[in-house]
């Protein structure tokens, strides 16, 4: 899962903990809230911007943000379409703070090299990313065996410099079959 690019990272990083259940964590500040929703990603998702945060306009402008199925349902392949603008230069040393919940517990919290999980990804975006016009799609497997409960995602996207690019934030329902 390598995307050079902000979107690509990001989608890359949510379609992979929602297919693998795997957390990425983001700053102890954007968790700490007890409402981290904050405005809807454009697009037929689930995903919010952080709340208090909002995306770093300096950086990138996301413009939408699909996934198909919605929701995303066990055994079935989730395809995320992203489009945006990327308006500043993303540099080698950008990382992803990932955090996966299902319910309250914590399954994963983990920080990615943004350059190496977007390159993983192969989805056509490599470091540096140039500023410009960006869409990228993504295919992740979803699991039979995700057990039912409400999973939490949250990916924050920042650079070399802790200087944050975005943070979104997801909440998906498995239901028994």
């Amino acid at each position: 899962m390598k995307l050079s690019n902000l979107l690509s990272a990001m989608v890359a990083a949510a379609a992979t903990a929602s297919a693998l259940s795997i957390d990425f964590p983001d700053k102890q500040s954007l968790l700490s809230g007890p409402n981290p929703l904050g405005k809807h990603v454009p697009g037929d998702s689930p995903i919010f911007f952080c709340s208090p945060t909002t995306p770093n306009d300096d950086f990138v402008t996301i413009e939408t943000i699909d996934i198909s199925p919605n929701p995303p349902a066990p055994g079935k392949t989730l395809t995320i379409t992203a489009t945006g603008i990327i308006k500043k230069r993303i540099e080698e040393g950008a990382y992803i703070d990932v955090e996966v919940k299902l319910g309250y517990i914590r399954l994963v919290k983990k920080t990615f090299d943004f350059c190496e999980k977007i390159e993983e990804a192969d989805v056509g975006v490599a470091c540096p990313v140039e500023p410009g016009p960006l869409k990228i799609t993504k295919d992740a497997d979803i699991p039979n065996e995700i057990p039912p409960g409400k999973f939490v995602v949250t990916a924050s996207l920042f650079t070399k410099d802790d200087e944050l690019i975005t943070c979104l934030h997801a909440e998906v329902q498995f239901k028994r079959s």
